[in-house]
């Protein structure tokens, strides 16, 4: 019953917005914890410290969501000290992870447009939105002066999705690592939307709920909603990119695991090459 009033309340409230120019942008700030064992690795401790710096940059964010009734483009918010403590430019590219650049939905088409980066290359990975099962549930409570919902649903994602591993493996390594990648984790997801703001949109991946999400927890990631604008004067711009080579989401996860795997032989050697000690080190993002 409650079910049906709020989806009742949705399509009304979104009836009166048809008639308006409506426009708004939220702010969202992501954080995932980051497993790192670099004990065995051979890396000067001052090399380590840059790295875990660097990690904590790239896994801690700030995107925003401009959105109209049916359209959104997810950005993330570049700061201009960004390069300085992540080193030249290195970043990490998870496989079904968001965008390097603009990342647009359309609801009303259940269609998505994604503007990635990688290696030098620009790629457009577009592709048909995901599909969500939300379980609506009991649960409420304040996000800033919007009364928000929970919602709930399970996600499936590879095993070894934020996995980085670098230097001599052994054998036994390497058979741990195939079967690793075999196995499909189900992740938890507790999503809070807001019905005062009647839109389907969310951060990154996420919508199809009756109100604008404003906090995703997933596994050891957080997104965070800490601002929002509604009709702003100065209207943004919505629209689908179309800039790089066109791909759809499968066909660039498994380019982009090609191409960690022949950095990560890369690195391997290089090491073999200069003497260097240890075992390697390895990166997991939960």
């Amino acid at each position: 019953m409650l079910l049906k009033i709020m989806v009742l309340v949705f399509f009304l409230v979104q009836t009166a917005l048809s008639a308006q120019d409506f426009q708004g942008s939220a702010v969202y700030q992501t954080k995932t914890k980051v497993e790192m064992d670099l004990a065995a690795s051979g890396i000067p401790a001052d090399r380590i410290k840059r790295i875990e710096e660097m990690m904590k940059n790239q896994m801690e964010k700030t995107y925003i969501l401009t959105f109209d009734k049916t359209a959104s483009v997810y950005k993330e918010e570049v700061k201009l000290d960004q390069g300085a403590a992540g080193g030249p430019g290195m970043r990490f590219a998870m496989m079904g992870g968001g965008a390097s650049g603009k990342y647009y939905k359309n609801t009303q088409t259940k269609t998505s447009a994604k503007e990635n980066e990688f290696s030098g290359k620009n790629f457009l990975i577009k592709d048909d939105l995901k599909t969500y099962e939300w379980k609506m549930e009991q649960e409420t409570k304040m996000i800033g002066n919007n009364l928000c919902f929970k919602a709930t649903t399970i996600i499936e994602m590879p095993a070894n999705a934020g996995n980085f591993s670098f230097g001599r493996r052994n054998n036994d390594s390497k058979e741990e690592e195939k079967e690793e990648e075999q196995k499909i984790e189900l992740v938890p997801v507790t999503a809070w939307y807001s019905m005062d703001i009647p839109v389907s949109h969310g951060p990154g991946d996420y919508w199809g709920l009756p109100g604008l999400i404003l906090e995703i927890n997933a596994g050891n990631t957080q997104i965070m909603c800490t601002k929002i604008v509604m009709n702003p004067k100065e209207k943004a711009d919505i629209t689908e990119p179309n800039k790089g080579k066109v791909m759809t989401q499968k066909e660039y996860d498994v380019m982009l695991k090609e191409k960690m795997k022949e950095m990560q032989e890369r690195f391997s050697n290089e090491r073999q090459k200069s003497g260097g000690a240890g075992s390697g080190m390895h990166i997991r993002v939960n």
